[in-house]
């Protein structure tokens, strides 16, 4: 194709499909569609009316890794950075961030958590230019109506950021990833484990 061609663009509901289609159901079936709960019957932002739920015990896992050069990982584990215990500022700040989710995210429920796990672990990587890195796993509880998801996560990505914070004097490359939910559990879905 020569530049400056014209390019037509088909809708992808426009698209044929080489599938047979499936006879109309002569009854509507109830809608399982997901929908985003944020968003009432005209489209605006509402937090979500838990008020109807059971309170049931709720609990979120997630995690997340910054990645590093071995130098950088090294003064943690020394114990040498200039600002002092890298980990164990990482783990109270995740936990402060757990219990502050309701201020950083606007539509979060404030929620009275009963317990906070932070747990930080060291990562190697072959091949790769950041070699080595820092694994943030935390686990957040309590006995409510909506889930902790949101506090695990928000804690995990502070824990990394704090990280980054304390080590940039001398590692301004580091990268932070793969952060993601790994388990919930409690109210009307039950348990929810992500595929590993």
């Amino acid at each position: 194709m020569e530049w400056g061609t014209a390019l037509k663009f088909r809708p992808p509901h426009f698209v044929a499909i080489n599938t047979p289609m499936k006879p109309t159901p002569t009854a509507a079936a109830p809608d399982s569609s997901p929908e985003l709960t944020h968003f009432d019957s005209q489209g605006q932002a509402h937090m979500v009316d838990v008020s109807n739920k059971p309170e049931t015990h709720r609990l979120a896992r997630a995690s997340g890794i910054i990645r590093m050069k071995p130098a950088t990982l090294g003064l943690i584990q020394s114990g040498q950075s200039a600002k002092g215990d890298v980990l164990g500022i990482a783990r109270i700040a995740a936990i402060q961030a757990a219990k502050r989710t309701a201020d950083l995210i606007p539509l979060c429920h404030p929620l009275p958590l009963t317990r906070v796990t932070v747990e930080l672990d060291t990562v190697e990587f072959e091949h790769a230019p950041l070699d080595s890195g820092v694994r943030c796993t935390v686990q957040t509880e309590t006995w409510g109506r909506t889930g902790v998801e949101m506090e695990a996560l928000t804690a995990v990505q502070v824990g990394l950021l704090t990280i980054y914070d304390m080590c940039k004097a001398v590692d301004r490359d580091m990268v932070m990833g793969d952060i993601r939910l790994l388990e919930k559990r409690g109210g009307k879905s039950g348990v929810w484990r992500a595929a590993m």
